[in-house]
């Protein structure tokens, strides 16, 4: 009777310990999906208790400040020369994870084949992850019960884990991605117009100014950032961007450069004048460099990563800026309480993401699926297994069970948003990178979900 009492016991314990790592994993994701919920009915078209263009100004709020203000206590607070040395995988991570991504994007294109214009779409949106706002987001809400798996420890290291990965992820963005999403040139026409009274003449490409025209009537155009009708997406994470420069970043660059399509007159460089001659497909690369986006590389959470970092492992900036007795305590401390609106915020704007409804796609639900199982299901399978190998090749920080979390959801969260906000920069697949988006972050509420359970029943029990 008494083995019977005991092993009775002992199996209801285990059934405890299962329910407790279950609900462990829901519940950040229930209290994220509150906060959604209440932004969906603040700008539910419906309701309509919070206009719009109100949303719009607090995602840029959120990525011009909150976000910066974040990353800058958190990482500044946390991190030092030695932290650098032995965080080293994250940023790499975050290369793996894309790469991985890259060739998952392009097994789903070849298998679901969707349209020849969006085959370069496909593959851009399986590989390119939220590393941003979402990880965030999902740590501080892990972290946010005293009883939370992690210890006490685990808001501040979790969110400078994150954090430490943005300016890669910043750069991916605003060097690969801008010119991937680069409209098709099979679907443009170019046309060259030189005004001489009523008269129009075609001339050569030296003398005037090349000028694109879509083909396609569907494509969506690219309107001002005061335009109401375009997705709250296309707003949302590129900053400084005037109406009169949104025309240059429409035209298929690339393709016309390298496929001789149309010669471009591409500038002579002072230093081939001086010395010999620069080979063309030198002079071609060098163009590209000069229209790559460099300078927006540059948006406040890019320089607060990089002032964090600058601050940290200096000691006598680190004791000016932080801790209780530091001159600049008062500063900081402002600063951390403004980070405090970021997560709310940010789930406030995905709220009202997802009550504008999915727009119409020509994407295909077959490729859809394609992409949302290969980015939600089989890319954190496939992560498990880099992490696996990272350990067993001891390129992880030892007994570090958040360091191992963070990097396990890198590989777990939905696509990008700011891939759309660079689709509506270059009109290029703007409704069906907003519809798949939509899809996404919903089936993503259930794939999160599954994988918070699995990464924290592996990454602790590893610890016993």
């Amino acid at each position: 009777m008494d083995d019977y009492s005991s092993s009775s016991s002992s199996l209801m314990g285990k059934v405890d310990e299962g329910d407790g790592a279950l609900l462990t994993a829901v519940l950040p994701l229930l209290k994220l999906l509150c906060l959604a919920l209440i932004g969906l009915i603040l700008v539910h078209p419906r309701t309509q208790l919070v206009p719009k263009s109100t949303f719009r100004l607090l995602s840029k709020l959120i990525f011009a400040t909150f976000l910066p203000c974040l990353i800058f206590t958190h990482l500044g607070t946390s991190i030092s020369y030695t932290n650098i040395l032995q965080w080293w995988f994250i940023p790499v991570n975050v290369l793996l994870s894309t790469g991985i991504g890259f060739v998952l994007g392009y097994i789903v294109a070849l298998i679901c084949r969707p349209p020849p214009e969006l085959f370069r779409f496909t593959i851009i949106m399986t590989a390119f992850g939220n590393t941003g706002n979402l990880p965030l987001a999902i740590i501080s809400s892990v972290c946010h019960s005293v009883k939370n798996p992690f210890g006490p420890r685990c808001y501040g290291s979790g969110v400078a884990y994150a954090s430490f990965s943005q300016w890669v992820s910043a750069i991916l963005a605003y060097t690969i991605v801008y010119h991937m999403m680069e409209p098709p040139l099979e679907f443009y026409e170019v046309i060259h117009i030189e005004e001489n009274g009523d008269e129009e003449q075609h001339v050569d490409d030296d003398e005037i100014e090349i000028e694109i025209e879509i083909e396609n009537p569907e494509q969506p155009e690219v309107r001002g950032n005061n335009d109401l009708s375009q997705p709250l997406l296309v707003e949302a994470e590129w900053l400084g961007m005037e109406d009169r420069e949104a025309e240059q970043f429409k035209t298929p660059f690339i393709a016309r450069l390298f496929n001789g399509t149309s010669e471009l007159p591409l500038p002579d460089s002072p230093r081939s004048l001086r010395c010999l001659a620069e080979p063309k497909v030198v002079k071609k690369i060098r163009t590209v460099a000069e229209k790559t986006p460099i300078k927006h590389i540059l948006q406040p959470p890019t320089i607060a990563s990089l002032l964090a970092i600058v601050v940290g492992v200096i000691p006598k900036l680190k004791s000016i800026c932080f801790g209780s007795d530091a001159p600049l305590s008062v500063i900081t401390d402002s600063l951390d309480i403004m980070a405090g609106a970021m997560v709310p915020s940010a789930m406030l704007i995905l709220g009202g993401m997802l009550a504008e409804g999915p727009n119409e796609s020509k994407l295909g639900t077959r490729t859809m699926v394609g992409i949302i199982v290969a980015r939600l299901l089989v890319l954190p399978l496939i992560g498990i297994g880099v992490m696996t190998l990272a350990d067993r090749w001891d390129l992880l920080i030892a007994e570090d069970e958040l360091y191992r979390f963070v990097l396990l959801l890198q590989f777990t969260v939905p696509s990008a948003i700011l891939l759309g906000t660079i689709a509506g920069l270059r009109g290029y697949a703007v409704s069906e990178a907003s519809a798949l988006l939509f899809w996404q972050h919903i089936f993503a509420i259930f794939s999160i979900s599954l994988y918070i359970f699995i990464y924290m029943k592996l990454v602790l029990s590893s610890e016993n």
